[in-house]
Order: structure tokens, then C-alpha cells, then sequence
């Protein structure tokens, strides 16, 4: 689960940094939106003993600068700040 102090809540300004770790280095991202979604969505991959047989993810929706639409599937290294 994503590192965040507060609710995340539409229209709200964050910042989300993501981690990909290899083998001997970490791949680093950031972005920059308004949110404009936050839910636990579940996948295709099944998983016993969950909500509907079901993995569930956390996913975070990001309206960019540029009116992107960014999707985010968050995890342990995914780290959130609040930018108000």
C-alpha cells in the first residue's frame, strides 16, 4: 500500500513517486496532478480468499498540467505528498 498521511481526495494537488527496483539499481519516477479518482480496483488475476476471488489494487487517477490522463497502480514503493 502507498505512503500517505492524508485522505486522497478529488482535486487535490500530490505528488507521486514510484519505485522499480532491479537487481543492482532503482528506477525512480515522479508526476505531478490534480487527482481526480482514487479506488481499490480489482484485476483479472485471481486471488483465494480475497474480496470476490479477486487481486485488488489501489489505483490513483491524475488529471496533468497538459489535461493528461495518467492511471497509477500504487504499491509499497509508491510514495504520495500533498502539494496545497
Amino acid at each position: 500500500m502507498a505512503l500517505f498521511a492524508k485522505p486522497l481526495s478529488p482535486g487535490s494537488r500530490v505528488r507521486v513517486t514510484q519505485q522499480l527496483p532491479h537487481r543492482d539499481k532503482v528506477w525512480t519516477n515522479s508526476v505531478e496532478g490534480e487527482i481526480s479518482r482514487y479506488q481499490q480496483a480489482k484485476t483479472g488475476s485471481w486471488f483465494a480468499h480475497s474480496k470476490d476471488d479477486q487481486l485488488w489494487i489501489d489505483r490513483l487517477e491524475l488529471r496533468l498540467d497538459d489535461g493528461e490522463i495518467v492511471v497509477l497502480n500504487l504499491d509499497r514503493y509508491s510514495v504520495i505528498e500533498q502539494l496545497d
